[in-house]
């Protein structure tokens, strides 16, 4: 696990926030939320990064604005940087700065609109579209850390949809889902508006070969990939025609549990979660002491 603390220096030196700033500021999200539980989990945050987008890029306006209108293509790794820290400012940041950040996001995406391929137009700050987005990385993030760290109950659940209603709405997602049944809801609305498409795949390739992880993980990052894929509805794997490429090893599926649940117990002192912890005088354990681990 050395290797995960080394990433998470590296990391803090890159994005240059402190989340240990200004001392007893709260966040967007309280510290006593299932969702500060497992956005700690750096393992189950990748894989439910990797999902959603898949999850985006299915639907052809949202595809069109990231593919066309961002870096994803040209710097993956400092598109997935930028991604990964407005995650966690949003999360675990102190109120006034996240809000900071989520309003220049907003005016970002007041410049981005176009017309699909089909010839629909979409301005980014649609809210049809941002309630999409904002699912798809709620979906992710619960499922992956539910299916491959610890389950979670169906009211766990609940609130970290419920949680999100406050960022979420800062966002524009003012419709987003805010619990399963509401997700489910919206997943069928959006079922007939998925389509399978070569930037997918692209997508993914991407992933397998941009270097995220340190190069003795590289291996381990390829099965994250196919996890990604992997904990998506059958129905979307089908729909999106994943089903057989991307298909993980039930082996590999293990190693990804176990790794998962190790580290949902190893306090990562440079990580984002700690730093907030500190920030509001709370212990540097104190979201894992449900898994009765003690502070290193």
């Amino acid at each position: 696990m050395e290797d995960v603390r080394h990433a998470y220096r590296t990391w803090n030196k890159e994005v240059r926030f402190d989340f240990g700033q200004p001392q007893g500021e709260e966040a967007l999200v309280p510290a006593d939320s299932v969702t500060w539980r497992i956005f700690k989990n750096p393992v189950s945050m990748f894989v439910g990064g990797v999902t959603a987008v898949i999850l985006e890029l299915a639907e052809a306006r949202v595809r069109d604005g990231v593919w066309n209108n961002t870096t994803f293509r040209t710097d993956p790794l400092g598109r997935l940087r930028r991604t990964g820290l407005a995650a966690m400012v949003t999360v675990y940041g102190p109120r006034s700065k996240a809000e900071a950040m989520i309003a220049g996001i907003r005016r970002m995406h007041g410049n981005i609109s176009g017309i699909t391929e089909d010839g629909r137009s979409y301005n980014a700050n649609d809210v049809e579209l941002l309630n999409w987005v904002q699912a798809t990385a709620s979906f992710g993030f619960v499922e992956a850390y539910s299916q491959l760290v610890k389950p979670l109950s169906l009211a766990e659940k609940d609130d970290v949809y419920r949680e999100a209603r406050v960022p979420a709405t800062l966002y524009g997602a003012v419709g987003a889902p805010d619990s399963v049944a509401a997700l489910d809801e919206l997943f069928e609305h959006m079922r007939p508006q998925l389509r399978p498409t070569g930037i997918i795949d692209e997508f993914l390739e991407l992933m397998l070969r941009t270097p995220i992880f340190p190069l003795p993980l590289r291996p381990y990052q390829r099965m994250l990939v196919r996890a990604a894929v992997d904990i998506l509805p059958g129905w979307a794997q089908q729909s999106l025609q994943l089903q057989t490429r991307w298909r993980l090893k039930n082996w590999e599926r293990r190693l990804i549990r176990l790794t998962g649940r190790l580290a949902d117990r190893l306090v990562i002192k440079a990580s984002p979660a700690v730093h907030a912890c500190q920030r509001l005088g709370l212990p540097e354990n104190y979201l894992y002491r449900s898994a009765r681990n003690v502070q290193k």
